[in-house]
């Protein structure tokens, strides 16, 4: 998952843009993107969409469903489950006992519709309370439903009482830092996908592209869209380039040769275990991405 962007449930034109925007996971969202009078009319409209287009797309499709806290996450999945998506986001995730807690809902739905049990996964969003941040290690071993970790900002802001998020250069303030630290930790530790959250500027390009190459850095393996034009760039951000496929294949291939010893020299430079290390999960990530190795 390199690249997953969101569109309103109740926007048959948003999604068909979606849906051939190119993005590894297309996030049919019922929750934040929908006013309350529209939840019934987008779930009608978003099951009917996929089961009508889903064969049209190389996207996984998830879908992004009422927090737990409401009275509409039954509904959600009664209404979403039988068209089969890929996977469910859960938004305000407080810890790993509310992916347990779905995963038992999604078991109930997944029984009643023909689906084997955990067919459909599961992507939290960890930091939308403040109690998500600080549960952030309760995800690993929660299920093997999950498939990766992610993070927000704006609902974390209203929970503490923060008026922004980014400081007047754009750069994220300590405590949103923390968050997203936490989200990287939580994903090593789950080993899951660490997945970036939304850059909500999408005209401003170059600051995207910036922040994509950050998170790139930092160990994120994907990065949320909130438009189309956004997902082109996320995909070029989050996949290994030649010359870095090349060399972890140095590295795998070296270790491979000298019998997988702790230490190898390469052209004159000692590499270690954690190198090797490295060096797999990149080229999983080429492959993920559809490049040969």
């Amino acid at each position: 998952m390199r690249s997953l962007l969101f569109v309103p449930g109740d926007s048959e034109k948003k999604l068909e843009k979606a849906f051939g925007a190119g993005a590894d996971v297309v996030i049919v969202d019922l929750e934040d993107s929908v006013a309350p009078q529209n939840k019934a009319l987008a779930r009608d409209i978003a099951a009917r969409f996929i089961t009508e287009h889903r064969h049209q797309t190389r996207s996984a499709i998830h879908v992004r469903i009422s927090d737990l806290s409401t009275d509409l996450t039954d509904d959600d999945l009664a209404a979403l489950v039988p068209v089969k998506p890929h996977g469910i986001m859960l938004p305000k995730s407080n810890s790993g006992q509310d992916v347990q807690h779905l995963s038992a809902k999604l078991r109930v739905h997944e029984a009643e519709n023909g689906l084997p049990d955990g067919a459909i996964k599961i992507l939290p969003i960890i930091t939308e309370t403040a109690a998500g941040v600080l549960a952030a290690a309760t995800y690993a071993n929660a299920s093997a439903r999950l498939v990766g970790v992610t993070w927000g900002a704006e609902d974390l802001s209203a929970a503490i009482g923060a008026r922004t998020a980014r400081d007047e250069n754009g750069r994220y303030t300590d405590v949103f830092r923390f968050a997203r630290t936490m989200t990287i930790l939580a994903a090593g530790a789950a080993e899951v996908a660490a997945i970036d959250t939304v850059f909500p500027h999408f005209r401003d390009m170059a600051g995207f592209e910036a922040e994509c190459a950050e998170a790139e850095r930092d160990g994120f393996t994907g990065k949320m869209a909130i438009h189309p034009a956004q997902v082109p760039v996320i995909n070029a951000a989050f996949t290994p380039s030649a010359e870095a496929v090349k060399h972890s294949l140095v590295i795998v291939e070296a270790f491979e040769a000298a019998g997988n010893p702790g230490v190898v020299g390469i052209d004159g430079k000692m590499y270690d275990r954690p190198h090797l290390k490295l060096a797999e999960r990149l080229l999983a990530r080429a492959r993920a991405a559809g490049i040969s190795t």
